[in-house]
């Protein structure tokens, strides 16, 4: 005696849905076997304020230590960030050093988007996150590097401020575009501006 397994019909809403999404009707004996992908993840950090930073490097940091491929496309203020922290003026003409005047470059030089009230809100979250025992940007942002993130400068953004990769910190990646980070996300990074 021969016993052969029929498959349950399937139902026919779902049918119906798939059939008007151009999808093939569900097979839920392949829907299990196959296991989720995670995508790279783009973050884009366009800003220098200190608790969009602190974010940056939080996912970024996170994202590299669960194995997560990530990104970071650092550009316009946010690539502030990434000046060494003992430069003071960077750029080539007096417009370029006279913005690293007004806003000091170096991520252990952010200031607050609120509040930053002379540069006493940034020290009591500093002071804060060391009683909880939280790891400042500058520290995630080491994390983030030995966990393998990428951090990408925006070559456009290095012109119009007048950095060199002399002036950045290591570990950089090479200066790209905006058709660059176009591509990744067409490619299927997700993309997070911060």
């Amino acid at each position: 005696m021969t016993m052969t397994a029929e498959r349950p019909a399937p139902d026919p809403v779902q049918a119906a849905i798939a059939d008007v999404e151009g999808l093939t009707s569900p097979d839920p004996a392949t829907d299990a076997a196959e296991p989720a992908k995670l995508h790279d993840i783009l973050l884009i950090n366009y800003s220098g304020e200190l608790e969009k930073v602190w974010a940056t490097m939080l996912l970024a940091s996170t994202a590299g230590a669960m194995q997560v491929p990530c990104r970071v496309f650092v550009t316009f203020w946010g690539l502030q960030n990434f000046v060494k922290d003992e430069k003071r003026i960077t750029g080539k003409n007096w417009m370029q050093k006279m913005l690293a005047m007004m806003s000091r470059p170096g991520i252990s030089h952010r200031p607050l988007s609120k509040m930053n009230f002379m540069g006493m809100g940034p020290w009591m979250m500093g002071t804060l996150a060391r009683q909880q025992k939280n790891a400042s940007p500058k520290e995630l942002l080491q994390i983030a590097q030995e966990m393998g993130v990428e951090f990408i400068p925006c070559q456009m953004t290095m012109d119009m401020f007048g950095l060199t990769r002399d002036d950045l910190i290591e570990g950089m990646g090479e200066p790209v575009g905006a058709a660059t980070v176009i591509g990744l996300m067409s490619e299927g990074s997700s993309p997070l501006f911060i």
